[in-house]
């Protein structure tokens, strides 16, 4: 069944499978995906205290005007319990955090006052009712949602948890994936090249990294022989992952033998081609509960599927809720010309004003996506693309540092 690019990612999210948890300390959470609801037990802050170093004034209006004298009774550091019911007019010497006393309806800053003696500070600027007060609750309420279940735990969350005296959490467990190499006419990277025709395997090391960028446990299965029981036993040792990945000739129906292992352990097909260019290779299915995504056996044509498809799979096994691609809207920096009648991934780059199309790309070229860092998909109904005309990026490499200092203070 040959589908379009929106049917195989709605075919591919219709699937569900069972997802398991874990309980982990906040610390080793950063970027795992949350199993549990979490709401705020405490204030935060717990109780009204000042934003600065100063005095808590009762002016018993709205406002301290200067001129004003109050009398200090006392003083209040971070951390200590103190009740001081003030008087109109009166005031406490109060650091930054510490906790203001009921009374108090303003903070002035020190430097804002002028000490007539030790007991006594005139004011030296108008200061507004409330001014330098941090309210309980202001950051967050109690039974305030900290983190939903499926979102991806990032510092400021860790800094939330702790904020909430919270030292576990449970998450998803880790998407297992594995990966193995087939083709004849391929090596891995440690083996020796014997033949002219011969080429090394870029693709199983790419999928194992790139699995492994978005937070996935990998496997390496091994290389299959060409025989159709050497098949068979890897895909049975791979079927305790969660994804097989595939590209090439391990690819359903690109061989008989391995049409006929995967046919012969339950394979279900979903989708067997995909109306992409390039890429149109690709199929998916499952064995039991385990996915099966077979790329293509070209370098680039395999690695833009696996960000289209490969990572929408990764993020639902891992439990999240944000599954699908976003982009950013900006607009192509020169004309582009391409062949109608299917929907075409292009690689290029984001600057942070437009997108540029690189230079030469092709299906079986392995250094294009090393100098991109994203991609646009372009309708089966385009041919023409002016300059300037929109287009909508989507990330691969988000990692958006530059060489060179750009100022990046909005005027």
């Amino acid at each position: 069944m040959s589908v379009t690019i929106k049917e195989a990612i709605a075919l591919i999210v219709k699937e569900k499978l069972p997802l398991y948890t874990e309980i982990i300390p906040i610390e080793e959470s950063i970027g795992r995906i949350s199993a549990e609801n979490i709401k705020a037990s405490l204030s935060l802050p717990r109780f009204d205290n000042s934003a600065m170093d100063g005095y808590a004034l009762n002016t018993g209006k709205k406002e301290a005007l200067k001129g004003e004298e109050f009398h200090i009774i006392g003083e209040i550091f971070a951390g200590e319990d103190k009740n001081f019911s003030l008087q109109k007019r009166q005031g406490v010497k109060i650091m930054t955090g510490a906790m203001l006393p009921p009374s108090a309806t303003l903070v002035i800053p020190k430097e804002n006052t002028l000490s007539i003696d030790s007991q006594t500070v005139r004011i030296d600027k108008d200061t507004k009712a409330f001014a330098n007060i941090r309210r309980k609750g202001e950051d967050i309420d109690i039974n305030e949602n900290i983190i939903k279940s499926g979102e991806k735990i990032k510092s400021s969350h860790i800094a939330l948890f702790a904020s909430q005296g919270i030292t576990h959490v449970k998450i998803y467990k880790k998407p297992k994936v594995a990966v193995f190499a087939s083709g004849n006419e391929l090596k891995l990277h440690f083996e020796k090249l014997q033949k002219k025709s011969q080429i090394y395997n870029s693709n199983t090391p790419y999928f194992l990294a790139r699995s492994k960028e978005w937070g996935c446990e990998t496997i390496f299965v091994g290389k299959v022989k060409d025989d159709l029981n050497s098949i068979k036993e890897t895909i049975k040792s791979s079927l305790k992952s969660d994804l097989i990945l595939t590209s090439g000739g391990a690819s359903v129906g690109d061989a008989d033998f391995t049409k006929q292992a995967f046919k012969e352990l339950g394979f279900q097909t979903i989708f067997s081609k995909v109306q992409i260019k390039p890429g149109k290779p690709t199929s998916f299915g499952k064995i039991g509960d385990t996915f099966v995504l077979n790329l293509p056996g070209n370098p680039l044509a395999g690695a833009l599927n696996f960000e289209i498809f490969g990572k929408l799979l990764i993020e639902i096994l891992k439990g999240s809720k944000n599954i699908y691609h976003n982009f950013i809207e900006t607009e192509i920096a020169h004309d582009y010309t391409k062949k109608k009648g299917v929907e075409s991934v292009i690689p290029g780059n984001f600057d942070g004003k437009g997108f540029t199309v690189t230079d030469k790309f092709a299906p079986g070229m392995v250094n294009v996506l090393n100098k991109c860092n994203g991609f646009i998909i372009l309708s089966d109904k385009v041919k023409n693309i002016k300059k300037g005309e929109r287009v909508k990026f989507i990330p691969i490499d988000w990692d958006f540092q530059n060489e060179s200092f750009k100022d990046f203070i909005t005027y």
